[in-house]
């Protein structure tokens, strides 16, 4: 085969070229036309989007490592702790697949109302590990990050897609989103909710948009919403946005009663 002269290889073959500051442009284009194409390609209408703290263990994990703490008398209340928040893991993989189940029975072509994460290890697992158990697919939106599991066991790998830029990762978290639930989690956590409930309260989310926080007591300890009214940083109304519980029944009844209504005859993306 004849060697290649320089300066005859294609632009879009030039690595050099497409990892540099000047092909920046083309790089987030990808990040929107590679997941939209597989979108597509595999049915995937809207979603139902998981969020949540990477840190949370399984019911099993914590328990084990609560018991490792009390054998070697070492972090026995960080270990208390995890195994307490170990709930919200067990709730999420529960609710996920009662999700899931229910997106199963609408019987359509279609991909309707899939489970959707970030990708990761805790909460985002727990819902991928439930949609995975209800036998239904699941989206992770990973992203690169230099001290995180990119993703976890139970997600659909054809629907795995990994980002380098958050911003393009939340689009997709929005754009696809027809209901929104958010269990404890840290920073990461707070900025998603609060971008979307930014999105919603300005209306650059046209769409309805339900939301659950779910886990009262944390949520009402990390954000006091009520004293952003007092203060008259939000309109009172800004705070019924959200609908808090503690129960995966509620939660699983609101969110389907409001996704019937809103959401079944409005297939695809939205904003």
């Amino acid at each position: 085969m004849a060697e290649r002269k320089p300066g005859t290889t294609k632009a879009y073959h030039n690595e050099s070229f497409l990892n540099s500051k000047d092909a920046r442009a083309l790089r987030i284009l990808a990040e929107y036309l590679e997941p939209r194409s597989r979108f597509e390609r595999h049915k995937v209408e809207d979603t139902i989007v998981f969020m949540g703290s990477a840190r949370t263990l399984s019911r099993e994990q914590a328990d084990a490592a609560l018991a490792k703490a009390l054998r070697d008398g070492r972090n026995v209340d960080a270990a208390r702790t995890a195994a307490e928040m170990s709930a919200y893991y067990e709730a999420a993989r529960e609710l996920a697949a009662r999700l899931t189940r229910w997106s199963k029975s609408l019987d359509r072509d279609a991909r309707r109302f899939v489970v959707c994460t970030g990708g990761g290890p805790g909460i985002m697992e727990a819902a991928s590990r439930g949609a995975s158990e209800a036998r239904g697919t699941n989206v992770g939106l990973t992203i690169s990050l230099p001290n995180e599991q990119f993703d976890n066991d139970y997600l659909t790998r054809a629907l795995s897609v990994h980002f380098h830029y958050f911003f393009m990762r939340k689009f997709w978290f929005a754009y696809l989103a027809k209901a929104v639930i958010v269990f404890p989690g840290g920073y990461g956590t707070l900025d998603e909710l609060f971008e979307l409930l930014t999105l919603v309260q300005t209306q650059k989310l046209k769409k309805p948009m339900p939301m659950v926080l779910f886990g009262t007591q944390y949520w009402e300890q990390v954000v006091n919403f009520d004293a952003l009214v007092r203060h008259g940083m939000i309109n009172p109304g800004d705070v019924d946005l959200l609908h808090r519980t503690d129960s995966v029944d509620d939660a699983y009844d609101w969110i389907v009663t409001r996704l019937e209504k809103r959401a079944l005859d409005q297939p695809g993306a939205m904003l």
